[in-house]
């Protein structure tokens, strides 16, 4: 049985919209400071100098640490997000993340304490990976659930283009930093995009108490009641949604293959680019990525989420050969150009319409325990992707080919994922899930 869902307040959408973005965008610039560091700090402060190749790949292993928690993270976090509300699982992931980051910079190095160093480096972005299980399937779920029927697409895309947003401002803060002396950068430098952090938890706090729980959320628990257990349910009547969205999340390999393994490939020896000139790379594509996201958005509430994310993940498959291709030549304004195109015109593609297209695909009494498994589970694939791709690209990490092959190969699943599932831009929200729930054999255990 459907529920009616009652029109958010005046505003709610916008202001839910906004606390998605600024949070998300707080939030993913911890995660992707971490993503820089890896590639150009990391290995040098907390491995092994006299191996740069093993201390490369240990360093990058450390960035799919977090991935591997995100599955576990998201088994928690959704069921008490379908449970509780969306409300609240957003304020705490936006705490976990402030704190967990700011620890990473207060951390001693392998100098001073060996190999309790990167123990404890870990262990910090384990806690990274839990927060942001939650905090993409919360903030989507409340973006979604509070927006017009006629125009989810463009309000849960804000989720997103807040994601880019903080990889962006990660991106700027690095560039300084990257260009300080290398004992100073080494030794403090690294550190201070690590501490800034502890604005993340404050300015977060602040932005998502003043938020409302969304109208389908509490007219779901008011009338037919909160799931007991969200998993069973999910598994029991949507398997086929989360097989779906697991295939589909691993197209965000592309980007941690562009913002990890890209710029580490390029300011290698085999290549020679600079730090700051990458850097950069990253920080126009971002900043394209961040006009273009909420466009192709707006185009899937017009033609369909289906058609432009095949778009997004078909193209992005094509583009890397292009993008890596053109690092390997040592071409500046080339690398630059194609870096722009791959990742923020044609990956945006698929980037802008999975917050709506995934969350589309459940009810809401599980809407947050399918995104947040569905997603976490293929983004932990993505993000082990940059360990993969660094061993692929042979002794000498130049074999950019292989890796450009090995992207394209993880865009494959998302295309028959999307090429599978029904169309839902147009489906009411309160139906929204109906269709697998009505061939569910059993009825659902509620509490009220």
């Amino acid at each position: 049985m459907s529920v009616l869902v009652p029109h958010a307040p005046p505003g709610q959408p916008k202001k839910a919209a906004t606390a998605a973005w600024i949070g998300s965008a707080l939030e993913y610039y911890d995660f992707f400071i971490y993503g820089s560091a890896a590639a150009l700090i990391f290995p040098e402060v907390f491995f092994d100098e006299s191996d740069p190749a093993t201390a490369t790949l240990l360093s990058l292993a450390t960035f799919g640490v977090a991935y591997a928690a995100r599955p576990i993270g998201a088994l928690f976090l959704g069921h008490f997000g379908d449970r509780m509300g969306r409300k609240k699982i957003m304020v705490f992931t936006l705490i976990l993340m402030g704190v967990s980051t700011f620890l990473i910079g207060c951390l001693p190095t392998r100098d001073q304490v060996g190999t309790l160093a990167p123990v404890l480096l870990v262990l910090c972005r384990v806690l990274q990976g839990i927060s942001a299980a939650g905090e993409q399937a919360s903030a989507n779920s409340m973006t979604l659930e509070h927006a017009p029927p006629h125009r989810r697409g463009f309000f849960t895309s804000f989720t997103l283009s807040g994601t880019q947003g903080g990889q962006l401002l990660a991106t700027l803060v690095f560039i300084p930093i990257a260009a300080l002396p290398e004992e100073q950068l080494l030794s403090w430098g690294w550190r201070v995009p690590f501490w800034m952090s502890i604005a993340v938890a404050v300015v977060g706090y602040v932005i998502r108490r003043k938020l409302q729980e969304t109208p389908a959320f509490e007219q779901q628990a008011a009338t037919e009641g909160v799931a007991k257990m969200p998993l069973a349910v999910l598994m029991r009547e949507h398997w086929a949604d989360v097989l779906r969205v697991i295939a589909g999340a691993l197209v965000a390999s592309v980007s941690t293959i562009f913002t990890v393994w890209a710029l580490s490939y390029a300011t290698s020896d085999a290549v020679g680019m600079s730090r700051s000139s990458m850097l950069w790379v990253g920080a126009l594509a971002n900043l394209v990525a961040l006009a273009a996201i909420p466009l192709w958005a707006t185009l899937s509430d017009r033609i369909g989420r289906r058609p432009v994310y095949l778009i997004g993940a078909a193209g992005s498959a094509v583009m890397m050969f292009l993008y890596l291709w053109s690092i390997s030549t040592g071409s500046y304004p080339l690398t630059l150009l194609l870096g722009i195109v791959t990742f923020g015109v044609v990956y945006s593609a698929a980037n802008g319409v999975w917050p709506s297209f995934y969350g589309e695909m459940f009810s809401t009494r599980v809407r947050l325990s399918g995104m947040a498994i569905g997603t976490q589970i293929g983004f932990a694939v993505a993000g082990f992707a940059v360990t993969f791709a660094a061993q692929i690209a042979g002794p000498n990490g130049d074999d950019w080919s292989s890796v450009a092959l090995f992207t394209a190969a993880l865009c494959v699943p998302p295309v028959v994922a999307v090429l599978s599932a029904r169309e839902t831009a147009r489906i009411p929200t309160e139906q929204l899930g109906e269709r697998t729930a009505r061939e569910a054999a059993q009825p659902e255990s509620v509490t009220a």
